[in-house]
């Protein structure tokens, strides 16, 4: 390798003053959870090559259909939006004393 960081992003919602990367899985586990947030580390710390992330909060969110072994719990407790499908919709799960971590980049 080129010893360079790589990350994947499944989507990244922008505008000029905020960002959300989500990770999508049809099946949520902790430990997507878990890598979710190292992503979201390694994104603070790398630009990416496209978009201009600098100035702007970096907020994470998780989605699943399928939430297993209290990944919800643990991605909320990280301060993470958790997305789950609700019938043919998309809700967020997260109750109104939920406290969203903010990533700023270093860059």
């Amino acid at each position: 390798m080129d010893n360079q960081e790589y990350y994947e992003i499944d989507l990244l919602l922008i505008n000029k003053e905020c960002a959300v990367a989500v990770e999508v899985k049809s099946s949520l586990s902790v430990e997507d959870v878990k890598e979710h947030l190292e992503c979201l580390d390694k994104i603070k710390k790398v630009a990416p090559r496209r978009i201009d992330l600098s100035n702007i909060s970096l907020f994470g969110a998780v989605a699943g259909m399928i939430i297993e072994g209290g990944a919800d719990r643990y991605a909320y407790q990280k301060g993470l939006f958790v997305l789950r499908q609700k019938g043919n919709i998309v809700e967020i799960a997260n109750d109104d004393k939920f406290q969203p971590k903010i990533w700023k980049t270093d860059y």
